[in-house]
């Protein structure tokens, strides 16, 4: 079943809020005592946020605690949403839409940044230099998460198919090591591991695309959301803080990361060159991105045939949470 993009953008963005009145209207009147956040290091403004504690002086008035969770990947934030662990989590806009299209009830309401976090990798002296020649050979990735999608769509374009290679299935900072024990061939690669295995291991990203890297993205779970309107609207604000910070003041952005990571100041900087923060209205762009991703998916078989694709980008993103479009 072929969708039609221009079609499904048109519902997507046509619809998406019409339902916000009533779901708001039935919000619980006791607001939660607790939020609980996920940081990732492939989400600077995540750290930022966590390390200033603006959220928590935020919310210090009111009596609500805030938590954080470390989220390895996309897949393992959106584990935590699903069983109610977490109640904000950082993933890729693409792994969110797969996320939703399987059951999981996630709003994706701000974008956290628009990254080129994702390429293929291998070590040098492979052989390897384009997708076609990973035809039989091993290749480390975590599923549901933006790099395998990523996989996914560049073996497509190689005339490949999963069935065509053999996936090894590790979380990201695993398939680095992987990789470099020489256990696998290549690796759907994540920043900033991605940056540290180029600059400290000279691998080599040997396949980029960074219009196939869908959007950073902040999910809800949307009872929270529609429970505790009003602290999710908080949440988003101290977020954007923390966006406006990380931009103002790049070398603070730095030592924050490198204190987080471990990492060493270049490989920060490597992934800081691939991640624009300067756009965290979630809508159109998103929509657009998300849309064209899960397009993708559904004609190579990995989305179910039949599958409503418009309809879930709709039930994904929601900005009226977060900062208005200029």
């Amino acid at each position: 079943m072929r969708i039609h993009r221009r079609a499904l953008i048109g519902a997507a963005l046509g619809t998406i809020g019409l339902a916000a009145g009533p779901a708001l209207a039935q919000a619980a009147k006791e607001p939660a005592k607790e939020v609980r956040l996920d940081w990732a290091t492939y989400n600077p403004v995540s750290l930022v946020l966590k390390d200033k504690g603006l959220l928590e002086k935020a919310l210090a008035p009111e009596g609500i605690t805030v938590r954080w969770v470390q989220s390895l990947g996309s897949n393992k934030a959106l584990e935590f949403l699903n069983a109610g662990s977490i109640d904000f989590g950082s993933t890729a806009g693409a792994a969110a839409l797969l996320a939703r299209i399987n059951g999981n009830p996630i709003k994706a309401v701000y974008a956290t940044s628009r990254p080129e976090w994702t390429a293929l990798v291998t070590r040098p002296n492979t052989g390897i230099t384009a997708v076609k020649d990973l035809k039989g050979r091993r290749i480390a990735v975590t599923r549901g998460t933006d790099p395998h999608i990523f996989l996914i769509r560049s073996l497509r374009g190689a005339g490949l198919t999963e069935r065509d290679v053999k996936l090894v299935l590790l979380q990201h900072p695993d398939g680095r090591t992987a990789l470099d024990r020489g256990d696998v061939d290549a690796w759907a690669g994540l920043d900033p591991i991605m940056a540290a295995a180029e600059i400290e291991n000279g691998d080599v990203l040997f396949h980029r695309d960074p219009a196939a890297n869908t959007w950073g993205v902040l999910n809800v779970r949307e009872d929270f959301a529609k429970q505790n309107p009003d602290l999710t609207r908080k949440v988003l604000a101290a977020y954007e803080e923390a966006r406006k910070l990380a931009l103002s003041d790049p070398k603070e952005l730095t030592r924050i990361l490198v204190a987080a990571t471990k990492l060493p100041e270049p490989v920060v900087a490597r992934q800081l060159e691939r991640t624009d923060l300067s756009q965290p209205v979630i809508g159109k762009r998103q929509t657009e991105t998300i849309l064209d991703a899960g397009t993708a998916l559904l004609d190579a078989g990995v989305i179910p045939a039949g599958t409503d694709v418009g309809a879930a980008v709709q039930a994904l993103i929601d900005p009226r949470f977060g900062p208005a479009a200029p």
